[in-house]
């Protein structure tokens, strides 16, 4: 058997790399399919001040790909400096990468694209008498006819590196990433017009729009009418931060993440922070595996952001991730927080920097529900008391801590329909007003039938009084302190250096809520308190998960899932239940607490609470009008 070789029998000496072999190494990074030149090119588009811009493709990209645009174009003394490995005109200083206002500033692109693939560059500046054209392999540089712009054509990709070329997927397959990587610069600027065609037909097109509805228009031409029509309007101007854009509603969500979009000061990143932020947010609302749907623009300061992080610029680097994401977090909870029952069913969508505003609360003379199942959680209203808009202190809406006179039982559900009894004076006067109108029947003691000015409203009696419940223990925890629960015998777990150091640093953090955490031995720690709330939990897991997320995200997510968990379990149990007869003051009331009540359009579950059928909807079931 032949011994193996030594190290130093097979090393080689250190040398130089050739330029060629450094720039296809660099190419590697840069360039990973056609839809990678795509971006690339159309960084520098936009860079230059394009207003129409045209991609032309072959064979998916890999055989041609031209991007042409109307921008202010490159003289031609700057053609062949293009082409050099770090060129560009963007930056100039260190001073000035930290502070990147551009698409693009590594000047690394073209001189990459050049070395693995022919690239020929036209361009024309204003005060150019013609066009001049540079092949990028020969270097030969000629006139041409032009318009003022800039014109780059990229052929038969990775010719010169022919493995690569063997990894790349059907021209299919690599023609859907190139209209993805166009389709993602057309959501961010809707006062650019965008073209595509493949093997000389037009396949998508988006015209330039202007004006205070330009973005919303963008985003039913790119992501299509319903996805306007199934989000609401986020908009959190002010501080350092500002998030504006639109959220889907969770009946929106899809079980692919293939329509989720977040920019940074205009450009398309992936990120963990804002990719938890708007979990996080969803996470009262949306159960399950289910994905939101979003496209959000984030506006911050370039110099509290570094994007000089990853070779295609898709990562980013926040100087306070902690800031960032709960600017997020808490716009999209005040977005999705509004509810919906006021909005027109079919409409044109909202302003798109316009906050959709809420329903306007019921009055207190209002009639309040009582049912006997909540009487369970007479206790838990006695540790919250609720505060009325005038300061004084009354029961949480849906429960009742003292006896309430008999209802008398609702009659039988019968075919036969019968006339509801007519409402109090004061409440036909406002029933116009009212966005989930007034309440005729009960079905199946389940669903509470309610008519109003756009048709019939279906509401989920259970559901619906679930999330009220819910949200007002959540409102009663929140004005209150985390109290602490000390452990009679302190849970010990074996923890890394990481987590020790993260409780010692963060030990008043903790305290605020409810937590204490302190070194047992150099590698061991000891839960000696948690949040009374969460006394029946796991302590080791609690402590673990806190500590995980303190370094990167608030710890208060975490102990506030776990409440919102025990909460939603209280109210699930103390919701009126399936086949409870309700009076029509009952059912009346329900439906003005859902319009007063945040996130009432949605359970506790992530299910919906209520539904519209419009006249035109039901005209249509009976064929009226044909």
């Amino acid at each position: 058997m032949n011994a193996p070789l030594s190290p130093a029998s097979t090393r080689r000496p250190i040398r130089d790399l050739p330029d060629e072999l450094i720039s296809q190494i660099a190419a590697g990074e840069v360039v990973e399919r056609p839809a990678s030149v795509v971006r690339e090119l159309l960084d520098n588009a936009l860079d230059a001040g394009a207003r129409e811009i045209t991609v032309r493709l072959s064979a998916g990209g890999v055989r041609l790909i031209s991007v042409e645009d109307d921008g202010g174009g490159i003289p031609r003394d700057e053609l062949t400096v293009a082409l050099r490995r770090h060129a560009t005109s963007k930056i100039a200083s260190l001073g000035e990468l930290e502070t990147v206002g551009t698409m693009g500033f590594r000047g690394e692109a073209l001189a990459a694209i050049n070395a693995i693939a022919d690239l020929s560059l036209l361009s024309r500046t204003a005060g150019a008498d013609s066009a001049w054209a540079l092949d990028g392999r020969t270097g030969e540089l000629r006139p041409v006819a032009r318009a003022i712009g800039t014109t780059l054509e990229v052929r038969e990709l990775f010719y010169a590196t022919p493995a690569r070329r063997k990894f790349l997927k059907t021209d299919a397959t690599e023609l859907a990433h190139c209209v993805e990587a166009v389709r993602r610069q057309a959501l961010a600027r809707p006062d650019v017009g965008f073209s595509i065609w493949h093997e000389g037909k037009l396949v998508e097109q988006w015209r330039a729009a202007s004006g205070p509805e330009a973005q919303v228009q963008r985003l039913a031409d790119v992501l299509g009418d319903d996805f306007v029509a199934q989000s609401v309007a986020v908009d959190r101007p002010g501080g350092a931060v500002r998030v504006v854009g639109r959220a889907g509603i969770p009946d929106a969500a899809r079980s692919r993440a293939d329509q989720q979009f977040f920019y940074v000061n205009g450009r398309f990143v992936r990120d963990k922070v804002l990719a938890h932020a708007v979990r996080s947010a969803y996470e009262d609302v949306l159960h399950g595996q289910r994905q939101p749907v979003y496209a959000l623009y984030l506006e911050i300061d370039p110099a509290r952001v570094d994007v000089n992080v990853h070779p295609t610029k898709i990562e980013v680097r926040f100087r306070d991730g902690r800031e960032v994401h709960q600017a997020v977090r808490h716009a999209i909870e005040d977005a999705l927080a509004a509810p919906r029952a006021g909005d027109a069913v079919n409409t044109p969508a909202a302003p798109f920097f316009k906050q959709s505003q809420p329903a306007a609360p019921a009055p207190w003379a209002q009639p309040a529900i009582h049912f006997a199942s909540e009487r369970r959680l007479g206790d838990a209203a006695a540790m919250w008391p609720a505060q009325r808009l005038d300061g004084a202190t009354t029961p949480p809406m849906g429960w009742a801590t003292t006896p309430q006179p008999a209802q008398q039982p609702a009659a039988p559900f019968s075919p036969t329909f019968q006339p509801a009894a007519p409402l109090p004076t004061t409440g036909d006067a406002n029933a116009d007003a009212w966005p989930l109108g007034r309440a005729i029947a009960q079905l199946q003691g389940i669903y509470v039938l309610a008519e109003n000015s756009q048709g019939l409203v279906i509401v989920d009696m259970h559901a619906a009084h679930e999330r009220i419940v819910y949200e007002r223990l959540k409102t009663q925890l929140d004005g209150a302190a985390i109290t602490s629960q000390p452990l009679l015998i302190p849970a010990t777990f074996a923890a890394t250096p990481q987590e020790v150091a993260t409780a010692e640093a963060c030990a008043d953090v903790l305290a605020t809520l409810g937590l204490e955490i302190s070194p047992f031995s150099p590698r061991t720690l000891a839960v000696r308190a948690v949040p009374g709330t969460l006394a029946d939990g796991d302590p080791v897991e609690l402590a673990r998960s806190v500590l995980a997320e303190l370094g990167q995200h608030d710890a208060s997510t975490v102990v506030q899932r776990a409440q919102n968990e025990l909460l939603s379990t209280m109210a699930c149990h103390g919701a009126v239940r399936a086949n409870r007869r309700l009076t029509l003051d009952e059912m009346n009331a329900l439906l003005r607490q859902m319009e007063a009540t945040e996130r009432s359009d949605q359970c506790n579950h992530g299910r919906p609470t209520w539904r519209q059928l419009s006249l035109r909807e039901l005209d249509a079931l009976f064929l009226r009008g044909r």
